[in-house]
């Protein structure tokens, strides 16, 4: 990759993500038929609170200062490992497809451990309850993982994702099952509707907000913007997934409005349906799986064939 391609792609990385947060927003003030927040409302909220201190307990320890900038750091090197603006990723290498999962799953790690680490039953509850549904996510993603990974017989996001696009000639079912699959992963992995609902200050139905009301300032900032960033990541994979490999100049404005249309479909689920009860949520996660592995049987079968 050139000097100007790496710059491109971390130049979105970390300046795009919030932007989802915002068409988000007004996809679901317009469905509501609301005003609602300005669309760069999302970036005015963490400049004012990086503006801000931060308040820290005393019972709480460097575990809990270091969750909001894990979970940040852990996202960001996440998206510098798949292709965004170009059809090559900066830090991309053989094996790149399990460590991306893995950074996802340590910045969670750290976001239970700094809730946990204040000593709140009610955080602790969250936590928990993050655990139980990510624990559910996660064999779907690797599903959709080996569905990309499979058939091109590698582990590394730019030699699998660069035939992916030509199988939607032909309708290929497995791509449009790991398309499903992965925009369900991606509902639960950022907290959205029907998993969890994000502007919900409701105690027994939260689950991502609780873990993160102790903290302020810069460190919910933090937290906003690694939130952000994975939302980004994740929908930049399921864009990766069924966007043809254009010239460098095409793809990125390609990639830019597809990333938009994912944006868009995530407000429109949360217009269109209401949180799942608690007792529905794993349902809905295991449902995701099966439907993973019947593509990932899908695959292995055209394989044999």
């Amino acid at each position: 990759m050139t000097a100007l391609a790496i710059l491109l792609h971390v130049a979105a990385l970390v300046l795009l993500p919030p932007l989802l947060l915002g068409v988000i927003g007004r996809v679901k003030a317009i469905a509501a038929g609301r005003r609602g927040p300005p669309l760069l409302q999302p970036y005015y909220d963490v400049i004012r609170l990086l503006r801000k201190g931060a308040v820290y307990s005393k019972t709480t320890s460097w575990v809990f200062r270091a969750g909001p900038i894990v979970s940040l750091a852990t996202a960001l090197g996440a998206g510098l490992l798949i292709p965004l603006t170009t059809p090559r990723a900066p830090l991309g290498f053989e094996g790149d497809v399990v460590l991306f999962a893995y950074l996802l799953g340590l910045g969670r790690f750290f976001t239970m451990a700094a809730a946990l680490d204040t000593g709140s039953s009610f955080e602790g509850m969250g936590a928990s309850r993050e655990g139980a549904f990510s624990a559910l996510a996660e064999p779907a993603l690797f599903l959709v993982l080996a569905i990309i990974c499979v058939p091109a017989g590698t582990v590394s996001f730019q030699t699998a994702l660069e035939p992916l696009p030509s199988g939607w000639d032909t309708a290929h079912p497995a791509l449009v099952i790991a398309a499903c699959t992965l925009f369900v992963v991606l509902l639960a992995e950022c907290s959205r509707i029907p998993v969890d609902d994000p502007n919900t200050h409701l105690e027994l139905t939260m689950v991502h907000e609780v873990m993160v009301l102790d903290h302020s300032g810069p460190d919910f900032a933090f937290v906003l913007w690694g939130s952000a960033v994975k939302l980004f990541v994740l929908g930049a994979l399921l864009v990766e997934l069924v966007l043809p490999h254009l010239s460098d100049s095409w793809h990125a404005l390609a990639f830019l409005g597809a990333e938009l249309a994912v944006a868009i479909a995530v407000g429109l689920v949360e217009s269109t349906m209401a949180r799942l009860r608690l007792p529905r949520v794993p349902q809905f996660l295991i449902g995701a799986s099966v439907l993973g592995a019947i593509g990932l049987a899908v695959v292995l079968y055209r394989g044999q064939l």
